[in-house]
Parts: C-alpha cells; sequence; structure tokens
C-alpha cells in the first residue's frame, strides 16, 4: 500500500477499494449503521460472508474500515478520511485541468489567423 506524507493511504489505493460496488455498499452499510460484523453485513448483500471478509480486508488495506474486537466477533466501522483526502486531490487535479482547459480556450480563440 502506498502512503501519502501525512501517512494516510494515497488516492489511488482509496479509489481501487471503492472501485468494486460490492465493497462501495459494504462501506456505505458501515457508514449509514456505525459497524457491523462480517456476517451482519453479508446478511444484506449477495455474497458469502467470506467474501464479505476478503472485501473488507481490501477496504482495511485502503485504511477505509477500522476493526475492533467484541468478543468472538470482529467489529469493523467506517473510517471516511481516506476517501476525504482522495476527493481532495481529486478536486485539485480538477481544478488544474479546467486551467489548462481554459488557457487552451484563449489560445484557440485568440489565434484568428493570417
Amino acid at each position: 500500500m502506498t502512503r501519502t506524507a501525512d501517512s494516510l493511504p494515497a488516492p489511488d489505493d482509496v479509489l481501487v477499494a471503492v472501485a468494486d460496488p460490492i465493497r462501495r455498499e459494504i462501506l456505505a452499510a458501515l457508514a449509514r449503521d456505525g459497524g457491523a460484523t462480517p456476517t451482519s453485513l453479508a446478511a444484506g448483500l449477495p455474497v458469502t460472508r467470506q467474501a464479505v471478509a476478503k472485501h473488507l480486508s481490501v477496504l482495511d488495506r485502503a485504511g477505509l474500515v477500522r476493526a475492533h474486537r467484541a468478543g468472538r466477533e470482529v467489529r469493523y466501522e467506517a473510517h471516511l478520511e481516506p476517501l476525504k483526502q482522495a476527493t481532495r486531490w481529486m478536486d485539485a487535479l480538477a481544478v488544474r485541468w479546467e486551467h489548462r482547459l481554459q488557457a487552451i480556450k484563449e489560445l484557440a480563440e485568440g489565434d484568428t489567423g493570417p
């Protein structure tokens, strides 16, 4: 996993993790419900508990979930700061592209030819 200077996962790690629709559903459920076990998450998804555990592992590597042991079970909670950081990165990228496109437009409109 790639880490940025402030030790959060790099935006590409986060984007890879949320590229899968099942992982997005898992993350949304954790954010909405405040936490859950792989078993309870699997009950609302079209995949097995083992598949949910694998998806949670990917989300954990991207820093998007945090695991806490509760007795014999492990509960997961959403940790959205890496997603917020990736969003800020995409916003900054969009601004740079807007500036570039505006400069190209100005050049194109200003060049009337001979």
